[in-house]
């Protein structure tokens, strides 16, 4: 049973910019996209505030964010990391399958990485993380080094949109 308890919100810069980015994309009929939500059953709630202290999970989350860019089905996932690595054990086989099973169905699949070391943000779609993940599965590296996510697949702030990812599902479509 996995377990969760207040420490202050993890990943919560780059979700942040994500919602900013949504709710600029769902004003300019880019695209709708939602937060999906983790289902949690509370444990302890402070009767004064009505706030929950610790909760545990009641069913793994499949990712972050799901739905359509101008018709295209899209789910994706937030990631944050300190360091100048992802650590591919933040990324959970649950995540990888789902993502598999959506782009079987047509959709686009990818995750967004928030390196807070250089503040740069990177685009990789669900095919390229599945090589980094076939890899560390057959006893290779346990993680993608910065260096080895793609320039092309950074992204920036664009047309008064923060985080405009809907450039990586672009290059997709592109290729």
């Amino acid at each position: 049973m996995a377990y969760w308890s207040s420490r202050g919100l993890r990943g919560s810069t780059l979700e942040e910019l994500i919602n900013l980015t949504n709710e600029r994309y769902r004003e300019k009929n880019l695209a709708l996209i939602q937060k999906v939500p983790t289902p949690i059953k509370p444990i302890k709630i402070d009767k004064e505030s009505r706030h929950i202290s610790l909760a545990y999970f009641e069913q793994k989350s499949t990712v972050d964010y799901i739905g359509v860019v101008q018709g295209i089905p899209v789910c994706f996932d937030a990631k944050e990391t300190s360091k100048d690595i992802l650590p591919l054990h933040n990324v959970h086989e649950h995540q990888m399958d789902f993502m598999e099973a959506f782009e079987k169905q047509k959709g686009i699949a990818f995750i967004i990485v928030y390196f807070s070391t250089y503040d740069q943000y990177y685009y990789m779609p669900y095919k390229v993380l599945k090589s980094f993940w076939d890899r560390a599965k057959s006893g290779g590296r346990k993680s993608i080094h910065y260096k080895e996510f793609e320039q092309a697949y950074e992204l920036h702030t664009k047309n008064g949109v923060v985080l405009h990812y809907i450039e990586g599902v672009k290059w997709v479509l592109e290729k």
